[in-house]
């Protein structure tokens, strides 16, 4: 005895498929974010960004007005405000590069004033050691 089961797997639709086996003029594909609907992402707020320079890096007090304008910029992206959000965080960005191009001017001015400095001193040092050699050759 020959007793097979076949399970048709084709979709059901209810025989609103028309008569070439297309689909009915009403349904429509779904218009995902690559089909049309494009996701916007959120603002950035670059709170841990104003975080660090204001611990490490507070030239000014620039990197604490670049975490005011990120808390600021993070409260208007929890009410849903994207263009005060964006306005404020772009603020923040721009505050926070200031803050690290001073930070990185001075260190290496600061760098450059003891290499300088350590020299003419080392110099200094030299030229009153002769002097004190000689003054007691005599």
């Amino acid at each position: 005895m020959d007793s097979s089961v076949s399970i048709d797997l084709q979709p059901h639709d209810g025989g609103k498929r028309g008569q070439d086996g297309s689909a009915p003029p009403y349904s429509y594909p779904y218009p995902g974010p690559a089909q049309g609907f494009p996701v916007q992402q959120p603002p950035r707020d670059f709170v841990l960004w104003s975080l660090f320079n204001t611990i490490f890096c507070n030239v000014c007090c620039l990197g604490f007005m670049a975490l005011v304008f990120s808390f600021k910029a993070r409260d208007r992206k929890v009410l849903g405000d994207t263009s005060g959000a964006g306005s404020y965080g772009k603020t923040a960005k721009c505050l926070n590069i200031t803050v690290v191009v001073l930070s990185l001017l001075t260190v290496i001015l600061i760098i450059i004033l003891l290499a300088t400095g350590v020299m003419a001193v080392s110099q200094a040092v030299q030229q009153n050691q002769n002097r004190n050699s000689y003054s007691f050759g005599n």
